[in-house]
């Protein structure tokens, strides 16, 4: 259930992403102080947000949408319906995003997570009867994450200023990429395309979406009662999630560069 549930939401995505990435670019953020100066460097990155007034407008429209929407139909979902069946319909999501994965994996160097991404979709889309049930895990392939923004870290590309998008959520200029590679590389995008197949896709977005809130109901309400500041509070939960999850992946595998990358 590591899904993100920001890659799903694709029709605002098209409208809200390239005004932010340009007003990202075109904003000049603070000189950062060398690497070597580890806590200055750290706070910096802490603290680093040039667009902090127009993200904290965003924050404010997305917390009335939650509390007005998102959040009851939530807690109405989780009334009617057990943890088991909101394990399945994480696992389903996820695997829907598996072929991303794979893609990702293969362009970070990582051949092996990459193999198991790929093993992960076979087995689960047949076996685990499209992916409701997660076979491959007990087989020995558990589910590893990872996505174009952590891939484009991979290659050196700086994080740029902490975006707050619109219905999205906590990202970053180059985090935001993320959002139309992963969508391009669902199953249904491959497909020929056909009406049955769009409904699927917005029924598909539309359960994950609320899933995924209902998981996260109690941390959620306990930062927004208790952080003085829950901007920013979720500001530094969101920096330091992707610093770990990028860390995880370097760790995870051995890359396999081909000799002329080293010449």
């Amino acid at each position: 259930m590591k899904t993100s549930l920001k890659r799903r939401l694709t029709q605002g995505l098209a409208i809200t992403l390239p005004g932010l990435v340009l007003a990202g670019a075109l904003t000049g953020c603070a000189t950062p102080p060398p690497k070597s100066d580890t806590a200055d460097y750290q706070a910096y990155q802490q603290l680093n947000d040039p667009l902090e007034p127009t993200n904290r407008v965003f924050f404010k429209v997305n917390n009335k949408l939650d509390t007005y929407v998102m959040k009851p139909v939530a807690k109405g979902y989780v009334a009617i319906t057990t943890q088991g069946i909101r394990n399945h319909v994480g696992d389903f999501a996820s695997n829907i995003g598996e072929p991303a994965r794979m893609l990702n994996f293969m362009a970070e160097g990582h051949p092996t997570d990459a193999g198991s991404a790929m093993v992960r979709f076979l087995v689960n889309s047949t076996i685990g009867i499209g992916g409701i049930f997660d076979p491959a895990s007990a087989m020995g392939y558990p589910e590893t994450d990872t996505d174009f923004g952590i891939t484009l870290a991979t290659w050196g590309v700086p994080p740029g200023p902490y975006l707050y998008l619109p219905a999205f959520g906590p990202s970053g200029v180059r985090d935001a990429m993320n959002y139309p590679v992963s969508w391009f590389a669902t199953p249904m995008e491959a497909a020929p395309a056909s009406g049955a197949l769009t409904d699927f896709g917005y029924s598909e977005t539309g359960i994950h979406l609320i899933n995924t809130r209902a998981a996260y109901l109690q941390p959620i309400d306990q930062i927004n009662a208790t952080a003085l500041d829950p901007y920013a509070t979720f500001r530094s939960l969101y920096r330091q999630s992707r610093a770990s999850e990028q860390k995880q992946v370097e760790q995870r595998d051995k890359r396999t560069w081909p000799n002329w990358y080293h010449q």
